[in-house]
């Protein structure tokens, strides 16, 4: 229920219009946009592939032609193609004997080197650098638990969509819904993401820094800590035992406590590895980095101080909790993955360095003092509340900074979206992460908060962000380095189909959401009663359980293509240009 101030008067008559309802509108359409694109290359590459198989076809029966042909009439064909075969251009074709003059400025470069390109292509290489054993090792296993943390992650919540749908599919206590749904976000939070995030980090630390990982054995203890923690977790959560209504830190302290060892220990890991680097600059990856460690753990110690579990106090932090988790962990560490992975991927430097330090420096301002508006409307005071919205409105800046650079880094190289699968789930990505933080900010708005408060577009919201943006950037990495180090590529085939699953999914389960939330939040404020709500929900939480099954057996193709990319692993020929040189120009 609502708790609303005795002097707010709002009225929903003309809600379809408002500022935050129209914005939204706008995002979504952005994504559709961006699909309809991506469809249209891709098929636009199977109509040439299936052009070049009718002129092969049309090859085969000139040949089969030929072999009924007399011999002079075959003689005077190939006399015929011969001749066409050598002519060449004498070179002034195009030409004269005046000087040329460029008196409108048309011109920007002149070469006289025929085979000069005219535009870059992308060229599968393996890792320049020699890339230690033990590294590879470490990613491979950090990357190998995060991929069994999503399936099993997932197949929770797989399970729990389709009890709304079946809510009486079962009996037992510990599958209930409010132990699972915990496990279930949990599972892909502390489990999938951040074991990804760090093992695809020590990769960005170790090159950049151009030297060799501080110290290898903490990086498997670890490994060891985060994994036990989960597994811990999991089973108190499905025991029963958790830390009360806290969202996202439903772990007993413990158990958390094993999560927040293990981030101190990566950071000094990493921040180690930073400060005996071999080259003058600390490449801007590392600050997203080494920040979003340091934030982790302030924040894994601030939500479990016992000091601020009363009362208000309590409510306070769980909003700066469970926003910061999302926004100063996940989001800020996946951004410092993008600044690498991205233009490596592309084989070209970082669009702007300098839009790089500002997205840095105004996330870590303003996200900072963003989780209050979880709780606009509430008993907290009005200033916080507030000050809380002011500052979601100003995550527009790193949003918009962020966003221009990794566009304007996949400018020139549009024509890899029907080439390659790492250019979709990137640029997925990084659309989510301007539509969905956006969205966000325009949600933290009184009126939209009015309406969509403690309903199900908060779900769509929080999967929008967490997959869309998280989950499409943390596999772009994947399918970017792993063939690098292993020396095999998965099936386009079931690469297509991960993307197209999972994007299709996600698509499904959050315009489902969004809409029979609003519709719910809208019953609510007429004064109707809770249960006609609940029914006025199930056929959008049908469409729910039909993206999440979409989304779950994407990750099962997603499995199928890390093992098969892991497994026999081919040996890399090492170069001698290190990529370094033409990442950090």
């Amino acid at each position: 229920m609502l708790i609303l101030p005795q002097n707010t008067n709002i009225s929903t008559d003309n809600w379809i219009t408002s500022p935050g309802i129209i914005g939204t509108v706008v995002l979504i359409l952005i994504v559709f946009l961006v699909a309809i694109i991506i469809l249209l290359a891709k098929l636009n590459t199977y109509a040439d592939t299936y052009k070049r198989k009718q002129l092969n076809k049309k090859g085969l029966e000139f040949t089969e032609e030929m072999i009924g042909m007399r011999e002079e009439e075959i003689d005077r064909i190939l006399e015929g193609r011969k001749k066409a075969l050598n002519f060449k251009l004498s070179g002034d074709e195009l030409g004269s004997q005046e000087t040329v003059k460029d008196r409108k400025g048309l011109v920007n470069m002149v070469t006289h080197e025929p085979e000069n390109p005219m535009f870059d292509e992308k060229k599968n290489t393996p890792i320049a650098l020699e890339t230690p054993e033990p590294l590879k090792k470490i990613v491979l296993y950090y990357l190998g638990t995060a991929v069994f943390w999503l399936v099993f992650g997932t197949l929770v919540g797989q399970y729990v969509g389709m009890k709304f749908v079946w809510p009486e599919m079962d009996s037992q206590p510990w599958l209930s819904f409010g132990r699972l749904r915990p496990v279930h976000t949990n599972a892909v939070f502390w489990g999938w993401a951040s074991l990804a995030m760090i093992g695809l980090g020590y990769f960005v630390i170790a090159r950049t820094s151009n030297t060799v990982i501080h110290n290898y054995k903490s990086a498997w203890y670890s490994l060891i800590l985060i994994n036990l923690a989960v597994l811990l977790g999991t089973l108190f959560l499905m025991g029963g035992i958790n830390n009360g209504g806290g969202e996202y830190r439903e772990y007993i302290w413990p158990v958390m406590l094993l999560f927040a060892i293990a981030i101190i220990i990566t950071f000094w890991n990493f921040y180690k590895t930073v400060a005996s680097r071999k080259i003058k600059d600390i490449y801007v990856s590392n600050w997203y980095i080494l920040a979003a460690l340091i934030w982790t753990t302030v924040l894994a110690i601030i939500g479990y101080l016992p000091n601020f579990q009363d009362g208000l106090g309590e409510t306070v932090i769980q909003g700066y909790y469970m926003h910061q988790g999302v926004g100063m962990w996940f989001m800020t560490f996946t951004l410092g993955l993008i600044y690498y992975y991205l233009p490596s991927s592309l084989n070209k430097p970082i669009y702007s360095y300098s839009l790089g330090v500002l997205a840095f420096w105004t996330q870590m301002l303003f996200y900072t003092m963003i989780g209050t508006h979880h709780f606009v409307f509430s008993p907290l005071p009005w200033w916080l509340q507030t000050t809380a919205i002011v500052f979601s409105a100003g995550m527009f800046i790193p949003v918009v900074a962020g966003t221009t650079n990794f566009l304007m880094t996949m400018k020139g190289s549009w024509n890899h979206i029907s080439k390659s699968y790492v250019l979709p789930f990137f640029l997925v990505g990084v659309i989510f992460y301007f539509v969905g933080s956006t969205q966000g900010s325009l949600q933290a708005f009184r009126f939209t908060n009015y309406v969509w408060h403690f309903t199900d577009f908060n779900v769509a919201h929080s999967h929008m962000t967490m997959y869309g943006i998280i989950t499409f950037i943390l596999w772009a990495c994947f399918y970017t380095i792993l063939p690098k180090l292993t020396g095999k590529e998965p099936p386009q085939v079931f690469v297509g189909a991960h993307f197209w699953l999972a994007f299709i999914g996600l698509f499904a389960y959050m315009m489902s959401l969004m809409a029979g939330g609003t519709l719910k939040g809208l019953s609510w404020i007429d004064g109707n009663a809770f249960l006609e709500s609940v029914i006025l929900m199930k056929p959008y939480w049908v469409w729910r359980a039909i993206g999440g099954s979409l989304m779950f057996v994407s990750h099962l193709v997603f499995a199928y293509n890390f093992y098969y990319m892991v497994n026999n692993k081919k040996p890399i020929e090492n170069l001698d240009a290190p990529v370094l040189e033409r990442v950090n120009n």
